[in-house]
């Protein structure tokens, strides 16, 4: 990884920082091997997200300004709001969640038989940027196992040995950190 100005680079599975208008963004950039009508349903229906996104989530319309509730029952944490920023089906989703703005963009590839999947996170904190960029990379391989028929139990959300190791290789390459970390004493 390496940092450009007030960009940090990654290769193409690990996130990227850069601070976009004051604020700091995470980007994501996967090439999924399912068509974008797979990829979608992973993204934006609350069953399929349950087998890997942090959080449970409910929806009251999938539309622009609909309300979305998120659950963190692994943390007892309260429930946190958010709601739908943009949505153009099966190509682009963006919601608020809590603070942050998460969006999905999805393009197909190979005639159809793939999809390029474009994450980004703007952050509300600049302190969280290896902590979440180290979450969402742990969850975008969960995404990536759901689609490939593998199903995980339930999505940790927790810090695991993989976790800590992709979270210091974050920090080595400069991304900001300090960010307290749910679960533990750091």
């Amino acid at each position: 990884m390496t940092q450009t100005d007030d960009t940090i680079h990654a290769g193409s599975a690990h996130g990227s920082y850069e601070t976009v208008d004051g604020r700091p963004l995470l980007r994501f950039e996967r090439r999924l091997a399912h068509p974008i009508d797979a990829v979608w349903r992973a993204v934006s229906d609350p069953a399929e997200l349950a087998h890997w996104f942090p959080s449970t989530i409910a929806v009251e319309e999938l539309r622009v300004g609909g309300s979305m509730t998120f659950s963190f029952e692994e943390h007892d944490l309260p429930p946190m709001q958010g709601s739908v920023t943009e949505l153009d089906p099966p190509r682009l989703l963006g919601f608020s969640w809590g603070d942050d703005e998460l969006r999905f963009e999805l393009a197909p590839s190979d005639d159809g038989a793939q999809t390029t999947l474009r994450f980004s996170v703007a952050l509300d904190a600049r302190d969280k940027a290896a902590r979440d960029a180290t979450g969402w990379h742990v969850c975008l391989d969960a995404l990536e196992r759901q689609l490939d028929g593998v199903r995980d139990e339930l999505p940790s959300t927790g810090v695991t040995p993989d976790w800590r190791e992709r979270y210091e290789q974050y920090v080595a390459s400069g991304m900001p950190s300090g960010a307290p970390i749910p679960g533990t004493s750091s």
